[in-house]
């Protein structure tokens, strides 16, 4: 396994120091869409429960 990740490194490691070859990840249009439309719903769930817990916390 060491001798793999070594010649990955050798491999791949002048690309690192290169100028400008700094690549912009790729963007899944899709897994963003799903992740915020996640994230709305656990804001949802999250602020329902505060409320309800309220009088149990006493905050």
């Amino acid at each position: 396994m060491i001798h793999s990740w070594k010649r990955a490194l050798l491999e791949g490691a002048s690309g690192v120091f290169e100028r400008g070859g700094a690549k912009k990840p790729e963007v899944d249009e899709e897994q963003v869409k799903e992740l915020h439309a996640k994230i709305g719903e656990l804001a949802v769930a999250n602020d329902f429960l505060s409320r309800k817990l309220k009088p149990w916390t006493g905050k």
